[in-house]
């Protein structure tokens, strides 16, 4: 069966944030739910999603800025991992960002995590030579 990709709907909110956590996407400092909401069919961000039939595959987060894209989140059921559904939903993120005129894609892996680093050089992802800066406005509680 073919994986369909396209905007997740509002009611697959949960769906999609258990995805995330169970993939080990989530720290204590980011709201997952919120990043749904705020990403979910605006002009700049999106939230796409896997489908197998009614099952829920995989899901990413992609948006921008107005010059660089950014993929976020990007999650495969672990059953369903090794089978394409990962790369299949890294080039429909692609070519939404390409769709909005983005010319460039981005996306950040946590220090260590070679596995998914791996995965991202098999699909022509490079170490950027720069150093990421980063501020809390409204820190953590």
């Amino acid at each position: 069966m073919a994986m369909w990709i396209g905007p997740a709907r509002p009611e697959q909110r949960q769906e999609v944030v258990e995805l995330w956590r169970a993939a080990g996407l989530t720290v204590p400092h980011n709201d997952p739910v919120a990043d749904f909401d705020q990403a979910r069919g605006r002009d700049g961000s999106d939230v796409l999603v896997g489908m197998l039939g009614a099952r829920l595959a995989g899901a990413v987060m992609v948006g921008h800025d107005g010059h660089r894209g950014w993929l976020y989140y990007l999650a495969v059921a672990p059953e369903l991992r090794g089978q394409g559904h990962g790369r299949a939903l890294v080039a429909a993120a692609e070519a939404w960002l390409a769709g909005h005129g983005i010319r460039k894609v981005q996306l950040m892996v946590r220090a260590g995590n070679r596995a998914v680093s791996g995965f991202y050089a098999r699909i022509g992802y490079a170490e950027a030579p720069v150093t990421t800066l980063a501020k809390w406005l409204d820190p953590p509680g």
